[in-house]
């Protein structure tokens, strides 16, 4: 795996990754940024939050579980002093579709914390990671969520 950062000016720079997609990183304004851009850690965790979304979809997609969305959300802390690690961080995931197993989606979120998921994984080594599952119904209108559903069952550790 490659990835290349070039400096455009300030503290903003363009990521390319290996595959050649294009992300735009700034600082913040306190730090002389421009705000034209994702910072660097909030990358970090975006990148994080995907990999265990696309973990657990892909496991819920092979148990043949009606799935229809799923998303993920995810606070963070960070240590006050340099290096400023994550310490904390709570994983919210959604998924939706009609008729899920609470167990398989369960099995497909902790398989993705303790085994798939290397940027959790990773983080889990300074970070305490907790995380909430909503099993949710899509709308009477076929809605794919987007904020449109009802909860029928949360878990969380």
């Amino acid at each position: 795996m490659k990835t290349k950062v070039k400096w455009i000016d300030g503290v903003s720079f363009v990521g390319e990754s290996g595959s050649g997609h294009a992300v735009v990183i700034d600082g913040a304004p306190e730090h002389g940024g421009r705000n034209i851009g994702v910072r660097p850690m909030e990358l970090f965790l975006m990148g994080a939050v995907a990999c265990t979304a696309f973990d657990v979809v892909h496991i819920l997609r092979k148990a043949r579980q009606p799935i229809v969305d799923c998303s993920v959300e995810a606070d963070a802390e960070r240590a006050p002093t340099d290096p400023k690690v994550f310490t904390k961080i709570h994983l919210r995931y959604a998924v939706v579709g009609r008729g899920l197993d609470p167990h398989h989606v369960e099995r497909a979120v902790k398989l993705s914390k303790e085994k798939y998921c290397s940027a959790t994984l990773m983080l889990a080594k300074t970070a305490e990671v907790t995380h909430e599952i909503a099993l949710l119904e899509p709308d009477e209108a076929g809605d794919r969520s987007h904020g449109v559903a009802r909860a029928k069952d949360a878990t969380s550790d």
